[in-house]
């Protein structure tokens, strides 16, 4: 789907973020102008072998590119951010942001040389930035980093205000509570639509305050004095990291941050005051031979199970400078993510087998909104609709029946699908087409070069090995040279498995003699009938079907 016919009428296309967790980006789109909210990415399931990181399809902002405006970001995770450097080579609009978010990000630009290219906008919270026909304001929130912001997006038809990732929490660990009394503010000029996240709306209660872990540390540390403790949570979440650091300077121990992206986001945060560490605290890794265990703690990233994480290699005896021991205490500062389930098992039982304490009951609370605080923001804002967002479809489902409680009509929600067009008037909304929008997978400095056919192939090789054949012909002559030679990778141990690599060489040599004999010519033919018979072959000999690659050489 290409221009859209102009109207005077707002239309909201997620491009991603929805069905998934993950992989955020909405286009705001009135007239001749289109703003962005989030340039996210997601990461690869199991069935994408090789793949590293998967951003948003944004075809249709380049097929219109002439209206875009701007990109609005929210805060500065993964999911939110991470497809910026991939995004961007494509546009050049400011991309704006609070503070800690804009310095990650201009991080990630440096990396791949690209911070003149971009341009970068730093906003505070209540600033507003007019783009084309949108006047776009920051409204404090709080989330599991610091510098979260919603958006109060102006639009000709109304106020739309979009949550991006937030919680409401009245005691934060640094900064601000959420700004509450602004939402009200909103709410009493009036509110169009919401966008709210989705994430835990499936949770009862409220989501608890980020200080409730902090008690959880203290009781952990004054528990384990004569061990060593290592805390593993996600780079992004400074104000862990933050209470990690407070309680080992009350109980006087030495703080290692370990990790490439703990490291690079707490020496940011630092540098922009969001963090505070006491003097003398924190030391390097090379430092630890100079102090007893059960005075330092090591802070690290891996606590999803990430194989190349700090923590695994730590687990496997990978790491260079830390090894697991009995005697040693891991705190897992997370919930694992839908999916990494079994990566967190795996860390779990290899930590455990070699003789460590892992504790990961009440060391994490969410930096997403449970239905008690999504139902407070529905009551400050009073939105005539709700667009639930940031979820899979039973999370947008659950945020759906909340805002029914709080009296919305039914007519008046909608639950999207990425790429659905939404029309959105004073007085009605509904889904109004499609355009393009899905995945596009990054494997290495390759972007979208990885499709459909690409990854069945590799899944297929992952999955059943491949056997290729090799032979020389002399086509003048219609004979056999060299071959066939048959070499097999993943399919089975050749060295215990002679006696069936001699018959598939027997099966292939009839297969070619055939086609030799009714004079086949074609190269093409011939390598389908070798790939044919040997796999018939296989499929009935051991009811397996690996990928067959012949190579023909010809004198």
């Amino acid at each position: 789907m290409k221009q859209r016919e102009k109207k005077n009428t707002l239309h909201i296309i997620p491009l991603g973020g929805l069905e998934k967790i993950g992989m955020n980006m909405t286009a705001f789109e009135y007239g001749d102008s289109i703003i962005v909210v989030d340039c996210g990415l997601a990461f690869p399931t199991e069935d994408m072998p090789g793949i590293d990181l998967v951003i948003p399809d944004t075809t249709y902002l380049k097929d219109n590119i002439s209206k875009l405006k701007g990109f609005f970001i929210t805060h500065g995770h993964e999911d939110h951010i991470g497809a910026i450097p991939y995004v961007m080579q494509d546009f050049d609009v400011p991309v704006y942001a609070t503070r800690l978010t804009q310095a990650i990000i201009e991080h990630k630009l440096k990396e791949r040389g690209m911070t003149r290219s971009v341009k970068r906008k730093q906003v505070k919270y209540g600033q507003t930035i007019n783009a084309g026909c949108f006047r776009v304001e920051f409204v404090r929130t709080n989330h599991s980093i610091v510098d979260a912001a919603a958006l109060a997006i102006f639009t000709p038809v109304g106020t739309i205000v979009h949550s991006g990732d937030f919680k409401v929490d009245y005691t934060p660990v640094f900064g601000d509570p959420i700004d509450l009394q602004r939402f009200a503010e909103l709410g009493k000029k009036g509110v169009l639509a919401l966008m709210a996240d989705s994430t835990n709306a499936i949770r009862d209660g409220f989501t608890m305050s980020e200080r409730s872990v902090g008690r959880t540390f203290e009781t952990i540390f004054s528990e384990h004095k004569k061990n060593r403790i290592l805390v593993a949570t996600f780079a992004s979440n400074v104000d862990r990291v933050q209470q990690v650091i407070n309680t080992a300077y009350q109980y006087n121990r030495k703080v290692v941050v370990e990790g490439r992206s703990m490291v690079t986001i707490i020496g940011l945060a630092q540098e922009l005051g969001c963090i505070s560490i006491p003097k003398g605290t924190l030391i390097d890794i090379e430092e630890l031979k100079n102090y007893p265990e059960n005075k330092t703690v090591i802070i690290t990233t891996g606590s999803q199970g990430e194989s190349m994480a700090a923590l695994s290699r730590m687990a496997s005896d990978m790491h260079k400078k830390v090894s697991i021991h009995k005697g040693d205490v891991v705190v897992l500062s997370s919930t694992p993510i839908p999916g990494n389930e079994k990566a967190v098992s795996r860390v779990i039982n290899e930590l455990s087998e070699k003789g460590a304490e892992v504790i990961f009951q009440d060391t994490h609370v969410s930096g997403h909104a449970c239905r008690e605080d999504l139902k407070l923001l529905y009551s400050l804002l009073k939105p005539h609709f709700a667009i639930p967002v940031h979820g899979e479809y039973r999370h947008l489902q659950a945020q759906q029946k909340i805002a029914l409680e709080m009296g919305i009509p039914e007519k008046n929600t909608v639950l999207m699908r990425s790429g659905d067009v939404l029309e959105v008037t004073e007085n009605a909304l509904k889904v109004t087409g499609r355009v393009q929008a899905g995945s596009i997978l990054v494997d290495g400095l390759g972007i979208g070069d990885v499709g459909n056919i690409v990854l069945r192939d590799r899944q297929n090789l992952s999955q059943h090995g491949i056997m290729i054949v090799v032979l020389t012909l002399d086509r003048a002559r219609g004979q056999v040279v060299v071959g066939p030679n048959i070499v097999s990778r993943g399919f089975v141990y050749v060295r215990e498995s002679e006696n069936l690599m001699d018959e598939a060489q027997k099966v292939v040599e009839e297969a070619v003699e055939k086609c030799l004999r009714r004079r086949v010519t074609d190269w093409g033919k011939l390598k389908s009938v070798i790939r044919d018979s040997l796999g018939d072959y296989l499929w009935k000999k051991m009811k397996r079907d690996p990928v067959i690659l012949p190579i023909i050489m010809e004198i």
